[in-house]
Formats: structure tokens, sequence, C-alpha cells
């Protein structure tokens, strides 16, 4: 069912929720994006740029984040902006267990048309690994 403008208000709470990733993320990730950048599965090669360990891809952590708001409105297509800013790498230790990005979101605005821009929070580690992260959707 898709989610009603007239619903919504300013500060309506999507549904967050945490994203694991692991190297074997970042090697799969690599290979459907065709970014195999030696910093996002090299540990040696991460270390020597100045890198804390291997870290997620940019583009891997942007779009786990808009997955809160495709989930809550059923339907991708509904997305017509989406925007971040990489303000911190999300470092991917080769433990096992790796990393978490956890996201949350809410109602920012009422738009014209039926619109609502929805904020999201990403962090990982505790750290908030994307800024200004904003999508404009399109409600019924």
């Amino acid at each position: 069912m898709a989610i009603s403008f007239d619903e919504v208000e300013v500060g309506t709470e999507l549904p967050g929720r945490s994203f694991p990733v692991t190297r074997d993320t970042l090697v799969r990730y690599a290979g459907a994006s065709g970014d195999f950048n030696p910093i996002h599965w090299n540990e040696k090669f991460a270390l020597e740029v100045g890198l804390p360990d291997v870290i997620a891809h940019g583009m891997f952590t942007m779009a786990e984040a808009v997955r809160v708001v495709t989930d809550w409105l059923g339907d991708p297509g509904a997305v017509v902006e989406y925007g971040v800013r990489f303000t911190r790498p999300v470092p991917v230790p080769n433990d096992g267990t790796g990393a978490v990005i956890d996201v949350t979101a809410k109602v920012a605005a009422l738009l014209e048309d039926r619109k609502v821009r929805v904020d999201l929070l990403a962090t990982s580690g505790g750290q908030k690994v994307l800024g200004m992260s904003r999508a404009v959707v399109q409600l019924a």
C-alpha cells in the first residue's frame, strides 16, 4: 500500500535499520559496480594511503542508507531526488563481524505536489558517515 501524503507530517519517523557490512559484502559490491579500487579490499594498501582499514564504497553506503526510504515507500521509483555528502569512511575490519551502518530517517518538510523531503542519519561505530543526506519522494 502506498504512503499517502495526507498520512505524514513533519517529524514522521521512518522505521530505522541496521546494515551489516563485511569484507565479503565489499567484494560482491566491487564485482557488481566495477569499482575495484584497492582501498575497498586490500588492507595493506588502505593502511599505506592513511586509511584506518579497508573502507566501504561510498556509493554502497549511500545505497544502503536510502533503503530505509525505499522500504518505507514500497516503491523505489517514488524517490525523485537523493543526495548526500560523504563525511567519514566506514572502516570494515577483517574480523568476521565487519561493520554496521545504522540509518534513521524522518520527514523534514512537506513540499508541493504531494512530495516530502526525508532527512536521513547514517552512522557507523557511533560516527556520522553521511552528511546532508536527503531524499525527496513522491507520495500518493
